[in-house]
């Protein structure tokens, strides 16, 4: 019996499916050869085993992978799976989500194991933005989907970090990108504005799927897809977004229930050697991963691939306070190092001719707004209002209280 014929069974014996649903099983059938996973996502998963924490952190149990091969169950055991989801967003089941989960379950196994090793790293941080925004929890899987979590994918289209921002969306949300600074790299800031930005899509379409839909195509293209279709479902307009975000949507749904389900599959995930436990320091003054390696003894590409976004090595804190993470049992040698971590060896890392050069990365190319303070603001509200701090306000406009007066005016330098 081919895979037509089970579906339709299934729907016979037990119609949960909607009808969006139930068109979305058959154009995934007639289409086999034009409808497919997003390109990013193969290309990410291919890639995987090899990026920097893989490699050096984490052991995966192939034992574990070819013992239990890969458990093959009804689709019937699909849709009473996907309905015990705790999610808000809507996961349906049918052809498209299924060819994703098989390339996770089969196809991509050893790459499976690698991201049930990684993502821990980074959940936390994923949840806490998600709360922040009041959005739904299970989004936190979309950088799987991305990047397969990696901070540091780059895609041909120029996407950067694990969320994968295109230059003019990332400046959008106040994400820095110069010389020194790429924030699409820091995984907290990049988090925040994927957030923001996701709530903004959901304010445009108060539907998830197409949110998400235009989280990868933009919100232009799921406009015109809805414009020539008529509709507004996911599932209608389906034939008329691009090639790659049709698979999109199934791919996420695909990883909420690989998320959940792995287990059922024989996946283990990939251990990690260490405690995956990280701590971080805010640095003030300009400082160079190479006096952080030679002053500390912390090997510089394991600083880098925790600090991605200092892409010329330089942390330029003078400019604004960065932040500085390292796993938890390296951060207490930077600690005591103190205030002779900046001095250390600083005409070889920091010569005046490079110095010269950050002040001027980091200062004179920079634009500026300037914010005339209304009756009531106060600073704290300011510095939230423009997605930066206090201190870096006070910095910006050589100001040594917090008290404003209003009617006067405040430099704020675009991030």
């Amino acid at each position: 019996m081919n895979l037509k014929s089970i579906l339709l069974s299934i729907l016979i014996a037990a119609p949960a499916f909607t009808p969006a649903q139930e068109l979305a099983v058959t154009a995934a059938d007639e289409c086999d050869t034009v409808c497919t996973l997003p390109e990013a996502l193969l290309v990410s998963l291919d890639s995987l085993e090899n990026s920097w924490y893989a490699t050096h952190y984490l052991t995966v149990d192939y034992e574990c992978l070819a013992s239990n091969g890969n458990p093959s169950f009804p689709d019937s055991v699909y849709l009473k799976r996907m309905q015990s989801l705790p999610t808000t967003i809507e996961m349906p089941y049918n052809a498209e989500v299924r060819r994703a989960i098989d390339q996770y379950m089969v196809r991509s196994r050893k790459s499976t194991s690698i991201i049930l090793g990684t993502f821990p790293l980074y959940e936390d941080i994923f949840v806490e933005s998600l709360m922040k925004y009041g959005l739904p929890l299970e989004l936190k899987y979309l950088p799987i989907i991305e990047s397969a979590i990696k901070p540091k994918a780059y895609s041909r289209m120029g996407a950067a970090g694990m969320w994968q921002f295109i230059y003019s969306t990332g400046r959008k949300y106040d994400l820095m990108i110069n010389s020194l600074i790429d924030d699409r790299y820091d995984v907290r800031r990049a988090t925040d504005a994927a957030a923001r930005h996701l709530k903004d899509l959901y304010c445009i379409f108060n539907d998830w799927d197409l949110a998400i839909s235009a989280y990868n195509c933009g919100s232009g293209n799921v406009t015109k897809a809805i414009a020539r279709s008529g509709k507004s479902n996911f599932w209608d307009i389906y034939p008329y977004l691009p090639r790659e975000t049709r698979g999109y949507l199934p791919a996420f749904i695909a990883v909420n229930y690989v998320m959940n389900y792995y287990m059922d599959h024989g996946i283990c995930p990939a251990a990690a050697s260490i405690s995956p436990a990280t701590d971080t320091l805010h640095i003030s003054r300009n400082l160079h991963i190479g006096q952080i390696e030679e002053m500390c003894g912390i090997g510089s590409d394991e600083i880098r691939a925790y600090n991605p976004q200092y892409i010329s090595d330089i942390i330029p804190g003078a400019y604004r306070e960065c932040v500085l993470t390292l796993p938890t049992h390296d951060i207490l040698s930077v600690i005591q190092a103190g205030d002779s971590l900046y001095s250390f060896n600083l005409d070889k890392f920091m010569p005046k001719s490079r110095t010269a050069y950050v002040d001027d990365e980091m200062m004179n190319r920079r634009t500026y707004i300037e914010h005339r303070i209304r009756n009531g603001e106060t600073l704290s509200g300011i510095a939230a209002k423009y997605h930066t701090t206090v201190r870096n306000i006070k910095s910006w406009n050589n100001m040594t209280s917090d008290r404003i007066r209003a009617g006067k005016t405040l430099r704020i330098y675009n991030r």
